[in-house]
């Protein structure tokens, strides 16, 4: 009886072993989809992460249109050769941000679950100091590669955005 109860569970675990994976984004959807309902006010907050400020100081808000839950497959994430992320160029950095969530060099590809959230874009603030151009999504009034503009949609991961007031 042991064996056969053993052999169910390594059979069953092989199973799941090929289901993709859920990442937290994904998990947040699942956990806490009251905060992703259509017409909730989310925000996406950059920079803070300093000694002195702490707080983020950058942000695009905006009302949640859609949240669903995507299959992805993985790729290995764009590098620059030679370079470390400091010092990437804006168009290095906008390629990078685009493939994420991408893997590091060496892992295989593989499939996950990922939770996406297209939102309606109401208000924002962006950084315009050169050496803001490869710390976030966020610059000079461009969101990765767009010039953000009121009731312009965009997709982010769920576990990226935080509730918000209107």
């Amino acid at each position: 009886m042991r064996i056969l109860i053993l052999l169910s569970a390594l059979i069953a675990a092989s199973a799941l072993a090929d289901e993709p994976v859920l990442r937290p984004s994904a998990r947040l959807l699942f956990n806490k989809p009251e905060l992703l309902q259509p017409g909730a006010c989310v925000a996406y907050k950059e920079g803070g992460s300093g000694w002195i400020m702490t707080d983020p100081v950058f942000y695009l808000k905006g009302t949640v249109v859609s949240a669903d839950i995507r299959g992805r497959r993985l790729q290995t994430c764009p590098n620059v050769p030679g370079k470390n992320l400091q010092q990437y160029s804006r168009e290095e950095y906008n390629r990078l941000a685009l493939a994420y969530p991408c893997l590091e060099s060496g892992v295989p590809e593989h499939d996950m679950q990922i939770g996406m959230v297209r939102l309606l874009v109401t208000r924002w603030e962006t950084p315009h100091a050169k050496l803001a151009a490869n710390a976030g999504r966020l610059y000079r009034g461009m969101f990765i590669d767009r010039k953000l503009q009121k009731n312009m949609e965009i997709e982010l991961e769920a576990d990226l955005l935080e509730a918000c007031e209107q």
